[in-house]
This record gives structure tokens, C-alpha cells and sequence, in this order.
């Protein structure tokens, strides 16, 4: 089976395990044309309206003083850190290997805001204290933490191990952000309220658009001056957009219908890991899901896999997986579960995963 077969066997089939229900472009238009919230004036430049509304809201949700609604997160981190390192003097920042501005965005932080790289750690594990304690040498800006560590398949540091790393982080001077992409994640895993969580961080950037479902944004939160400067360097990144509204009330949309399930969505990911884990031949990555995603690792070939998952998608109009990609031994993808799966009995997630190894 090609990739634009399997491609098109997955937009045909009725029920999935990984994510959301699809919805259609005039589905989601009508949920925000439908809603309380479309009934506020359109903001201008970002400003006024329920963007304004909004950013307050998620201000106080997450006790920082101010936030700003942003249209990628990839820019949200890049102003972030180069804010920090001007107030500091400093081009220095910390990050894991696998950090999402070190490995996806070709080196933005560098080329664009000449930003100078300290990795924390090795590739396959989170960094710890004592990587970042072996860089007491060097004077860093800002130390960016990812919760969950996504290319990690969601692996989160213990709550006293995280305690631990911001402190040491200001003792010495240094700022924290957090890469919040999908930290609305990590809170049956801590089981704190946000605002605790991200407490210690001095800026925090959480995306719309992921286990939300809502459209592309994000929201950059931290001091007052801190915001205010943010939206300068937006304006020079082209990213004070005419209007915002659709973005807010997306995501405003799927944290009133996500937020209260996200227990729910991690629960079955580990019941979802261990059917996997019981599997010939696939291994899970963590072998306990901190979160709701998790990255499976297949013995077999990405080609004899996708034939497999695209045969079982094409006959039981059911798909497993999203995508496959070669990792040196076989291959892997990521899983990420959502509303879909939960309509997914554990019986009958075992009854297709065996048809679909023993084809693979």
C-alpha cells in the first residue's frame, strides 16, 4: 500500500484510536459562529473583543500577570528566549537535545535571534539536575523545559525532580520557561492545578490547536513588561494578525469540552500501552504513559506496518494509527489518545491490533 493510500484509507474510516473525531471545515466554523463567545465585536490587531477576554481568563487560570494570544507557539518560544537573553545580556540558553526549536525548526533560535544552544542531557532520556548542574560554568539566560517531552513520548520528570531544576535554575540567576505545548497533559500526572504547576516557570507558552482541537495558536504568559515586549517582537515577527477571534474561541471551545475528559484520555492510554505492550514484536516508549500519549516502537518494517494498519483501516473502517516512520530497527509512530478512542472497548482495540501485528 502507498502512503496516498494509506492516507486516503484513513480519511475513510468511521472510528480512530488515535485523537479527535475529524470534523469538517464547516463543522468547526459553526461551532464558533454558534457559540456565546462570537457574539462579543471582533478584536482589532489582537486587541479588544474576546481575545482581550480571553487573555485575561487564561491569565488568572494560570496566576501569571499577564498573557498574550499568539498564532504559533514556534514563535511564542523564539520571543520568549530572546526576550530573556536581551534582559540578561546573555545568548545563552538551555534545552534538551530533542527541543522542539532544535530539531523542527531549523535553528530559528540561532539564525533569527543569533541565540547560542547549551544541550542538556542525551537524546534518549529527560535531562536532569545534575546535567544542568554540569554547566555551572557557563552563564545562561534561560533553561526551556518541555512538559510532557513529546519526541520522549510524553515522559515527565517527577514533581520534586522539576522542583528541583527551577530552583537550582534561579539560584543561579537563570530564567525558566516552560514549552507547555501539551501541558493541559500533564495534570492528572502531577495532580496539581495549573497555575501550581507552571508556578515556579517565569514565562509559559501551552498550544491551542493540539489534545484542545482547536485551530493554530497559542498564548505566551509572564510578567507585565515581559507580555508587553512580546507583542513588540511579535509585530516584527508578522505576527500581529488582523484578527484573532477564531483562534481564541477555538481553544476557549475545546478546554470547556477537553480539559474536564483529560483524566479519561490518560486513563486510556494506559490501558491502550498495555494492550500494545502485550503485542509480539512492539515495544511502548514510556512503558507507562505519564500522559495521554506514547510513542510504539514495531519490529517489523514501516512498509509491511502500514500495509497492515491500512488493510485493517480499509476493511473494518478503523484506524490504529496516523503515520509510521523508519527508526533503524523497524518502525514507529507516536500516539496520541483523545475523544475517539474512548468509543474504542479494550476488547475490541485487542481483537484489531492482533489482526493488524499478525498481518505486519
Amino acid at each position: 500500500m502507498t502512503q496516498e493510500e494509506f492516507t486516503q484509507a484513513a480519511l475513510d474510516c468511521d472510528h480512530f484510536l488515535p485523537g479527535h473525531y475529524p470534523r469538517s471545515v464547516a463543522k468547526r466554523m459553526r461551532e464558533i459562529a454558534d457559540s456565546p463567545y462570537a457574539e462579543f465585536r471582533s478584536d482589532m490587531y489582537g486587541n479588544g473583543g474576546f481575545v482581550s477576554v480571553f487573555e485575561q481568563e487564561l491569565a488568572e487560570l494560570f496566576e501569571k500577570e499577564a498573557c498574550v494570544v499568539m498564532p504559533s507557539g514556534t514563535m511564542a518560544q523564539q520571543i520568549a528566549l530572546r526576550i530573556w537573553a536581551d534582559q540578561a545580556g546573555n545568548k545563552n540558553v538551555a534545552f534538551h537535545p530533542m527541543s522542539h526549536l532544535h530539531t523542527h525548526e531549523h535553528m530559528a533560535y540561532r539564525e533569527l535571534h543569533h541565540l547560542d544552544s547549551q544541550l542538556l542531557g542525551e537524546p534518549e532520556r529527560l535531562f536532569t539536575l545534575d546535567d544542568l548542574a554540569a554547566l555551572s560554568d557557563v552563564p545562561l539566560s534561560s533553561v526551556l523545559i518541555e512538559l510532557p517531552q513529546r519526541d520522549l513520548g510524553g515522559q515527565l520528570p517527577t514533581w520534586d525532580e522539576l522542583g528541583a531544576i527551577t530552583r537550582y535554575a534561579h539560584e543561579q540567576g537563570t530564567k525558566c520557561h516552560l514549552d507547555g505545548a501539551r501541558l493541559w497533559e500533564c495534570q492528572p500526572y502531577y495532580g496539581r492545578p495549573l497555575a501550581e504547576i507552571v508556578a515556579d516557570f517565569d514565562s509559559v507558552y501551552v498550544s491551542f490547536y493540539k489534545i484542545l482541537g482547536g485551530l493554530p495558536g497559542a498564548a505566551l504568559f509572564g510578567p507585565a513588561d515581559f507580555i508587553a515586549e512580546t507583542r513588540i517582537w511579535m509585530r516584527r515577527h508578522g505576527g500581529n494578525l488582523p484578527y484573532m477571534f477564531p483562534n481564541a474561541i477555538a481553544a476557549k471551545l475545546g478546554m470547556e469540552k477537553h480539559l474536564p475528559r483529560m483524566a479519561s484520555y490518560v486513563a486510556k492510554a494506559a490501558e491502550v500501552a498495555a494492550i500494545f505492550a502485550s503485542m509480539p514484536g512492539v515495544r511502548v516508549d514510556p512503558a507507562e504513559p505519564k500522559t495521554n500519549m506514547m510513542h510504539l516502537h514495531f519490529s517489523a518494517s514501516k512498509e509491511a506496518m502500514r500495509d497492515a494498519f491500512g488493510d485493517l483501516a480499509v476493511r473494518e473502517k478503523v484506524l490504529l494509527v496516523g503515520w509510521l516512520a523508519d527508526d533503524g530497527e523497524g518502525c514507529k509512530t507516536e500516539l496520541s489518545i483523545g475523544e475517539a478512542a474512548l468509543d474504542l472497548s479494550e476488547a475490541r482495540i485487542r481483537e484489531l491490533l492482533q489482526l493488524a501485528v499478525a498481518t505486519g
